[in-house]
């Protein structure tokens, strides 16, 4: 990201678990209480969604990989990750969790960053 001068930023919609969470984070973090970041429709989890198989293995990938669990605050907006390229290019890839624990394509993300255009 840096060779292509890409800045990593978060956005998070309340204050609970931000200070454990930069410690993996090495982007700026911006606090979005009126979730207007997260879209007209924002994208909730139901708490019977944590007995999914998918998310009982994404915990079971992040526990291996020693990574505190944080169950305090609200968790169950589900997420995302944009690429955003400068000026007029706007959203160049986009990603919504589907479910607890998921993410982008490392594969897909980087492709995006490259497609980036200069101004």
């Amino acid at each position: 990201m840096d060779t292509h001068g890409v800045q990593l930023l978060a956005v998070v919609h309340e204050t609970l678990g931000v200070s454990d969470f930069k410690s993996f984070f090495k982007g700026d973090v911006f606090l979005d209480l009126e979730k207007k970041f997260y879209g007209p429709v924002e994208r909730w989890a139901s708490f019977f969604d944590l007995l999914r198989f998918g998310v009982l293995k994404n915990g079971y990938r992040v526990y291996k990989k020693q990574i505190p669990l944080d169950l305090v605050g609200e968790g169950r907006l589900l997420g995302g990750l944009f690429v955003i390229g400068p000026g007029n290019q706007g959203i160049i890839f986009q990603y919504h969790e589907k479910e607890f624990g998921d993410h982008a394509s490392l594969h897909d993300v980087q492709v995006a960053i490259r497609n980036i255009k200069k101004i």
